[in-house]
This record gives structure tokens, sequence and C-alpha cells, in this order.
């Protein structure tokens, strides 16, 4: 099966893709980026799962019914969940990366009858960490610097802030689609609203860690074999693991693992999901 289809929800029209066949397999991409992030890794899924990948609000295809509007992670959540239940009855499996991890965890916490099993790959939950201060102060840093001064002031601020300025990041195994091209065309366009309403709302989503772990889903954190502990993302899903008492399932590739290194991602995945 293949089709795009769009889905109206409260204050805003979601535009979703679905392909393959199987148990439904939901991906949510994290900040400014959408549907076409995951586009070298669906056609390895393919075979196991009916993949459905969105834009969440706000980003490039799902657009806002009015003006901007900060979008904290109870938002992106019930829109996971009304995608969900427009998909069928039956729980999901789930992956989600970066802040796309952290709007799984709170579709898993509140809604866990839709979960079945949740991937949540390198969550910035910076809230879990000891210096949780620290992090918090620093998306507030990131918020003035864009509005001082602009996205590109904002962004550099951001990767400061994340531990990715200066990083080498590894290089691409396989060269990107056209599709995944075209994704990366359209997430300039909305930086502007990641920085604006996403950024400080989403980061500082404090996991409901009791619920987590009293729910029916499974949930495996993940962390990238190539991520450093000078990323926030990579520290907060290793210390979100060890709160919910579970260590965390290794993942080819960096923060982003899945773009360059898409086939060898897609094994890990399906071991880790686990039984489709």
């Amino acid at each position: 099966m293949e089709a795009n289809k769009t889905l109206k929800v409260p204050g805003a029209t979601l535009y979703y893709q679905v392909r393959g066949s199987g148990p439904v397999l939901l991906m949510i991409p994290g900040g400014p980026t959408d549907a076409a992030i995951f586009a070298d890794l669906v056609p390895h899924l393919t075979d196991r799962f009916t993949v459905v990948a969105y834009d969440p609000r706000g980003n490039s295809r799902s657009v806002l019914d009015g003006p901007a509007q900060d979008v904290d992670a109870d938002v992106h959540g019930d829109d996971a969940h009304r995608l969900l239940a427009e998909l069928g009855d039956e729980p999901a499996y789930v992956f989600g990366s970066s802040g796309g991890a952290v709007i799984g965890l709170n579709l898993a916490a509140r809604y866990p009858g839709r979960v079945r099993v949740l991937v949540a790959h390198e969550p910035p939950c910076g809230r879990v960490l000891p210096d949780a201060e620290e992090y918090v102060a620093g998306t507030e840093e990131v918020y003035q610097a864009y509005r001082d001064q602009g996205v590109e002031a904002g962004m550099k601020r951001f990767e400061e802030l994340v531990g990715l300025s200066g990083e080498e990041q590894e290089p691409p195994r396989t060269p990107p689609s056209p599709e995944m091209m075209e994704g990366w065309g359209r997430i300039g366009g909305n930086l502007d609203f990641f920085l604006a309403h996403v950024l400080r709302p989403v980061s500082g989503y404090l996991p409901d860690v009791a619920a987590l772990r009293s729910g029916s889903a499974r949930i495996v954190i993940g962390v990238g074999d190539a991520s450093t502990d000078r990323q926030y993302a990579y520290r907060s899903a290793v210390a979100l693991a060890e709160q919910l008492g579970t260590p965390p399932t290794v993942f080819p590739g960096d923060h982003g693992g899945f773009v360059g290194r898409s086939a060898d991602f897609a094994v890990a995945l399906k071991r880790a999901l686990g039984g489709a």
C-alpha cells in the first residue's frame, strides 16, 4: 500500500504517508524535520509493517489553522493519538527520533493502550539529568538568541547547547534519496517555528517514568553507537533508561543514524520492536 493523506485535528491538518503492509509502525520525526527524514529507512521496513510517517503540526505540510503558537508535548501526543485512532483499533508500534522520541514518550505515558512497543531514539529530555536547570536555562538562551539575532544565531546556540557544535558527524554510508533531499530543502522553512514555538516546550518535557513503567507498552530507549556523552540527547537517553530500569539499546550511527546507515538501522529497529 502507498498513499499520502491528511487528517484534520484541532488547530491543524496533519500530513502523513502510508507505505507497506502489516501491523502499523508510526514514525515520529524530531525538531524541524518532517516525514522525509525517514525516506531511506522506510523501504527497509515495509516488508514487515504498514509504515506511517507524518509531519508534526507546524512543520512542512502539516499546516496550522491560525497564527503560530507554542506546541508542547501534550499537543503533539494528542496528534499522534488521533492519527493512530484514524489508522485502526489495534495497538501500534512506534518509533520516535530526537524530539519525536519525546512525543512518543508522551503518547505511551498518556495513551498506553495505543502503543504496543515504543522505540525512543535519543530523546532530548534534559530535565531527567542532574544538571536539568542548566539545560532549561540553555534553551532560554537559544530562544533569546533567535529573538534578538535571528534563525542563524538561534541554531548556532542550539548546536552548542546540545553538544553538536564542532562535532564530526558520521559520514553517510549511502547517498540520500531524492525524497530525503527534497525534505532537507523544506527544513529551512520550519526553523522559525521550531525555535519560536517547539524547542522550549518539547525539550522541557519531563517523562512520566511511573506511567511508562506501569503501562502496557514496552519502552525501548535507543542510543547511537557513534554518539558521545558530550551530547545532551545521548546523556538524556542513558539517564532515562536507568530510571526506567532497563539498559539502553544501541543502534548504528549517531543521533541521525537512520539517515546515513538506513539498512543497518532497520535491522536493529526490527530487532528492538521484536515479535512483529
